[in-house]
């Protein structure tokens, strides 16, 4: 699943039982300013929620449609959820009747308050619920990001451990290829030295020769 619609899923939970706690204690309220200004308060959240939800569907909707089918059902969830939300609070923004008029309604307003009450407390559990749900696969996530990241580091090092074996061959490469040079160097000054030596030896044996030939001459002719 997306992280980043895991995050909006998590922010829409917390404002969805935020506002369900809001129009509980709305709809006990007796004030018209107090009740103003608390409905003021749920219709800023329904804001921010309905925010959450259209972010919320775009994300599922950039998805691979295997993931998006299951993100968009969860979706049409929350989407109920903020409708019914929209709903007690165009019930709990009825004008506030007359003190008169208050003391006739009070036992069926009291019913009413009593009725409303259970649904959001109802309604209330169950986003703690999807909460904890959400908030349990983040740990995962996180869980899975962190063992994922751990490999990466031990593949780098194993990585990093290879590179330098190869550095090292490299360089003993490279003192092997020096020595070659050097020993070819050498076998060639061997080589050129010998050639001079038996150009020597060649010179030295005619010069012996000659002198035979020319002690054999005045040998026999003298």
């Amino acid at each position: 699943m997306s992280e980043v619609f895991e995050g909006y899923e998590r922010q829409y939970c917390e404002i969805s039982a935020s506002l369900s706690r809001k129009c509980t204690t709305a709809a006990a309220l007796q004030g018209a300013e107090q009740k103003k200004q608390k409905v003021n308060e749920i219709k800023s959240g329904l804001d921010d929620a309905e925010s959450l939800i259209r972010k919320m569907d775009l994300e599922a909707r950039s998805l691979q449609p295997s993931v998006r089918a299951g993100l968009l059902a969860k979706l049409r969830e929350y989407k109920s959820d903020l409708n019914n939300l929209k709903s007690e609070l165009k019930r709990i923004s009825t004008v506030v009747p007359k003190p008169g008029a208050r003391e006739d309604l009070l036992e069926s307003g009291m019913s009413d308050t009593l009725v409303a009450s259970q649904d959001q407390r109802s309604r209330l559990l169950m986003t703690t619920e999807r909460l904890g749900q959400s908030t349990d696969r983040i740990r995962e996530s996180r869980r899975t990001m962190l063992e994922t990241e751990d490999l990466g580091v031990s593949i780098l090092q194993d990585l990093h451990q290879q590179r330098q074996s190869l550095l090292h061959a490299h360089n003993n490469l490279h003192g092997v290829d020096d020595n070659v040079g050097k020993s070819k160097r050498i076998l060639a000054a061997m080589s050129k030295r010998m050639d001079k030596n038996k150009w020597i030896i060649g010179g030295i044996i005619v010069a012996l020769v000659i002198a035979i030939l020319i002690i054999l001459y005045f040998k026999f002719f003298h």
